[in-house]
């Protein structure tokens, strides 16, 4: 079983901020510039619920940021993300002060589930609280893309839509809700027993632009995926939908598997689920498939077939478990009594 964090104890004070990981049915998988982390194409998603961060952060008299991480006090790369982080809410700000980070995640962290976007999501809202920032929501998605690409998206609930932008300074580069659709999903999410990816995102995605002879072709895909997925959640035709996500997700991971060298996100199991999903869908059941950066396969479907969905994905020994989504809020401060 995947080990559910505690939720955080309210320091007096300090308010927490939860945000949701989302889950993109149209990939981003490739970058026009590192610095400020612009996505090379747009992308569509959807927030779930049940992929929930949790964090405070707290001003400090310290000499340097501090980050704990599921109980666990961090250090490296992933503290100096974060400091890296702050430094920008610091120089936005106009305030000096070192900050206490607490975080928790409700969900496998830095395993392809999209934990980054959920953290950086809920980071900016906090830290920008904190510092006494004040951002409106585009602003907030586009500070949240310097720490993560996808958690521009996890600024909003829902589907959301993240726009490539053009601009050099990448202010148009934010996600944005959106709104229209006749379909409304729910999701299965099948955990994989495995541990932390060899492979991040990041450097996934670096290596892949680098030396995938088909990454171009990929950018050049992604427009027309927009647009075809876009009119079927219009439409509500979930056929379409299912076309277009699968097709996404393959063709990334095909692109990724094309590097030199490939990567290869993808257990056993991972085909095992897809197979199981397809066949579901073969014998009437509307469902789809779509995988991130790592082994988890997540079957959306809409509400009244998700048990059935979690059973079927459930029946493999290397499935570790299966936890069920509806549509999650945007990034958002809580209070005790919300929860």
């Amino acid at each position: 079983m995947v080990a559910i964090a505690e939720p955080l104890c309210y320091r007096e004070g300090v308010p927490k901020v939860v945000a949701s990981a989302n889950i993109a049915l149209v990939k981003y998988w490739g970058k026009r510039e590192t610095e400020l982390n612009l996505p090379a194409a747009g992308s569509l998603s959807l927030t779930l619920d049940a992929l929930r961060t949790e964090t405070e952060v707290e001003l400090s008299s310290g000499s340097e940021d501090t980050l704990e991480l599921d109980g666990t006090a961090v250090s490296g790369k992933a503290l100096s993300r974060t400091r890296e982080f702050l430094d920008e809410i610091r120089r936005r700000s106009g305030r000096h002060e070192h900050a206490r980070v607490v975080s928790r995640n409700h969900f496998p962290s830095a395993a392809g589930l999209a934990s980054s976007a959920s953290g950086f999501a809920a980071l900016a809202v906090a830290a920008a609280r904190a510092f006494g920032l004040e951002a409106t929501e585009d602003e907030l998605s586009e500070l949240a893309r310097l720490g993560s690409g996808s958690a521009a998206r996890s600024i909003h609930g829902g589907f959301v839509r993240m726009h490539a932008g053009t601009r050099a300074d990448g202010k148009d580069a934010i996600a944005r809700p959106f709104l229209g659709s006749m379909l409304e999903l729910s999701a299965a999410i099948a955990v994989v027993k495995a541990g932390e990816k060899e492979v991040s995102s990041r450097d996934g995605m670096e290596l892949t632009q680098e030396t995938s002879p088909y990454h171009q072709s990929w950018i050049e895909l992604v427009d027309r995926d927009l647009l075809a997925a876009e009119h079927a959640l219009t439409e509500g035709d979930f056929e379409r939908l299912a076309e277009v996500t699968e097709g996404s997700c393959l063709a990334m991971h095909g692109n990724a598997m094309s590097a030199r060298p490939g990567i290869i996100y993808f257990a056993p199991v991972t085909l095992w689920a897809i197979d199981r999903v397809r066949r579901l869908r073969a014998s009437g059941t509307p469902v789809m498939f779509t995988v991130d950066a790592g082994p988890h396969v997540v079957a959306f479907t809409l509400r009244e077939h998700l048990p059935r969905v979690a059973e079927v994905l459930s029946e493999h020994r290397d499935i570790d478990r299966v936890l069920t989504s509806g549509p999650g809020f945007g990034a958002r401060v809580v209070t005790s009594e919300a929860g």
